[in-house]
């Protein structure tokens, strides 16, 4: 697990490679084996791969969303607000189980944050998202990660430059 973790980092180009339909079920497996609060397993994954509407979801927000135009694969990670009051901590934890099962894969993934985020000076990226993909207005969406073969090679975070001064010992003094 520690290489995995060593290894992911944000990629934001994609060759045209597509993914294998193992790989996607693999990470479809992943995600719905990803911890919930109290089993509610309130997640719920929107799959895309139709170019059209990659186009449309990397116009999602202001900034940060480009990357999904050549993404082969995107997954939105929605939830049901209405099965738990931390459906947001349960979609970043699958959000994070997708992704390091796509470093696992050989793949490379990136998180476009989209709750509490604008598409424009009226419409939220979560309102765009939700009128894009034809969810009811009870689906809320944390995310949208790019997932594809990476075409750009970042090396891991050297060890030393880990913030260790973030980490303190039973109190914080």
């Amino acid at each position: 697990m520690i290489e995995l973790l060593r290894n992911r980092r944000s990629i934001r180009k994609f060759t045209s490679k597509k993914i294998t339909p193992e790989a996607i079920e693999t990470i479809i497996e992943a995600a719905l084996r990803a911890p919930s609060s109290r089993g509610r397993n309130p997640w719920e994954f929107i799959l895309v791969d139709d170019p059209q509407i990659l186009d449309k979801l990397s116009t999602s927000k202001q900034h940060g969303s480009e990357f999904l135009k050549n993404a082969p694969l995107a997954i939105a990670v929605c939830a049901d607000s209405t099965k738990s009051d931390v459906w947001v901590e349960d979609c970043s934890i699958a959000a994070i189980v997708i992704q390091l099962t796509a470093v696992s894969l050989g793949l490379g993934s990136c998180w476009a944050q989209i709750r509490d985020r604008q598409h424009g000076s009226v419409l939220t990226a979560e309102g765009y998202i939700q009128e894009l993909l034809a969810l009811p207005e009870h689906i809320k969406v944390e995310c949208v990660l790019g997932i594809g073969h990476p075409d750009e090679e970042k090396l891991p975070v050297p060890a030393e430059k880990l913030q260790r001064d973030k980490i303190r010992y039973n109190l914080w003094t």
